[in-house]
């Protein structure tokens, strides 16, 4: 190669230069400079891992603290046998309704739905009850341990406008099985 370039002319050596450098800027440009940015999106991978990581470790690191609020809300409040959970929620809204002074006009079938805690007995009541008695049965059940929460609540006036009719739709959150979720952590330490 050495041999050929030595019996170039001058301007026939500064040509064979030129394209030479020409041709490593087209190579530069097609291959090399499009991956500048490789290093800072290498980095901000990087990052994000790091920061998934992090986050990743703190929830590990809570699981304790986490498991034991399980476990202290597993115990809270009282068992209901699930064939006694209507008939409980039921129980409960006539007597808090006897309570503040009225009585219920009509109930829909109970349905029941579930979650990984709790079973929830849904309930829809029809009341006609003057305004203070309906606020003071409302305030009743959100006070009272029993787990019942007012999930719809629609308002009208009766026709003479001295009572209110009102379609409340409540729901009342029982545990499913504590026994369960307790014996399943004494068999899951002893592993």
């Amino acid at each position: 190669m050495k041999k050929y370039f030595s019996q170039l002319r001058p301007v026939e050596r500064r040509w064979v230069i030129g394209v030479g450098v020409l041709l490593v800027l087209v190579l530069n440009w097609a291959y090399i400079w499009p991956h500048f940015s490789d290093f800072s999106n290498d980095k901000n991978r990087l990052e994000a891992a790091n920061d998934k990581l992090a986050k990743y470790r703190k929830a590990i690191d809570e699981m304790p603290s986490l498991q034991t609020k399980i476990k202290k809300y597993e115990n809270e409040g009282e068992f209901v046998a699930p064939e006694d959970q209507a008939i409980d929620l039921m129980r409960t809204i006539q007597s808090q309704a006897a309570a503040s002074g009225f009585g219920i006009q009509s109930f829909s079938p109970t349905r029941m739905s579930t979650n990984q805690f709790f079973v929830e007995q849904i309930q829809n009541i029809n009341v006609l009850a003057p305004e203070p008695n309906l606020v003071d049965f409302l305030f009743k059940l959100g006070t009272s341990s029993s787990m019942i929460r007012v999930r719809d609540l629609s308002l009208q006036p009766d026709p003479p406008r001295q009572r209110l009719t009102a379609d409340i739709r409540l729901v009342a959150s029982y545990q499913k099985n504590p026994k369960t979720s307790s014996s399943k952590t004494t068999t899951a330490k002893a592993k």
